[in-house]
């Protein structure tokens, strides 16, 4: 029996992560590229806040979503597709108490993970320049408030720290502890620098933890079985989606522009068949049969 079958998406994420076997997660920006993801085995998607800014607003990763925003996208997702989702929820989008109403508000729509993060707002991606944190007690508390907003004691909270841009890898790697005795199940320290800085996180702290790959960021690219083997859980392509669509689409524009004309070269563009598959118009087909 598949686990999906008996297990609920929330325990199979907690089994996934406990299991530090670098699992691999792409991140969505929208259902039809959680579909995708889907669709090529993946176990996990990510709903990454800076995916959706980019691609909903043509926007730069500062803030500028909200939780409406958010939650949207993870309800839209959540009615495509079978599989966890982690949900980036930013800086619980205010204090200790917006972070609450946060966590209620996407345990509804759907995430089986919510991250939250210890940026001062407004926040930024982690890997720009002119990050702030904030304090560790004012944290501390934002995920205390996560725990307890919980309906489902199996939802995870996942607690991410940058604070290795201003105070280093060490206060960082302290902040991270205490996250996790706060009642964070999964702990994230964003924008390591060096090799030797991955290398030493799982040693250091006991819960599992994600590692956050930014294709062109600032920290160092480990393959995810390197990562299995020092005992990470997850292994975070947070845009790898967002970067190929563009890429693709650029592609496909310019000899549209250049040519005046695109054929179904799948070299070039998904085929039309394959496109109706992705959205399952064979199935919706089926149905309308069924109900006439």
């Amino acid at each position: 029996m598949n686990e999906k079958t008996h297990m609920s998406t929330k325990k199979l994420l907690r089994r996934l992560a406990e299991q530090r076997r670098g699992l691999l997660v792409p991140g969505a920006f929208n259902a039809l590229s959680a579909r995708v993801v889907e669709d090529l085995g993946f176990e996990a998607i990510y709903v990454t806040g800076a995916g959706v800014t980019n691609m909903w607003f043509g926007l730069p990763d500062q803030a500028f979503m909200g939780l409406t925003d958010i939650a949207d996208h993870t309800a839209r997702i959540r009615d495509t597709v079978e599989v966890p989702l982690i949900v980036d929820a930013d800086t619980g989008f205010g204090n200790a108490l917006n972070t609450y109403h946060a966590v209620r508000t996407l345990e509804r729509a759907g995430a089986d993970c919510i991250q939250l993060e210890d940026q001062v707002s407004p926040k930024r991606c982690g890997h720009f320049s002119g990050k702030e944190v904030i304090g560790t007690d004012e944290m501390l508390g934002k995920i205390k408030a996560a725990v307890d907003a919980r309906r489902d004691p199996d939802l995870l909270v996942m607690a991410r720290t940058d604070a290795c841009a201003t105070q280093g890898f060490e206060a960082a790697v302290e902040r991270a502890q205490k996250f996790g005795e706060a009642g964070a199940d999964i702990l994230f320290v964003e924008a390591v620098t060096t090799a030797e800085e991955i290398r030493a996180l799982p040693q250091r702290l006991d819960r599992p933890q994600l590692m956050n790959m930014v294709i062109g960021g600032k920290t160092p690219i480990f393959g995810a079985d390197e990562l299995a083997g020092l005992g990470y859980g997850l292994v975070l392509y947070a845009n790898a989606a967002l970067q190929g669509a563009v890429a693709g689409m650029q592609k496909a524009l310019t000899v549209l522009r250049d040519t005046r004309r695109i054929d179904e070269d799948p070299a070039l563009v998904t085929p039309f068949a394959e496109r109706q598959r992705l959205v399952r118009k064979p199935e919706w087909d089926a149905m309308e049969k069924k109900y006439q």
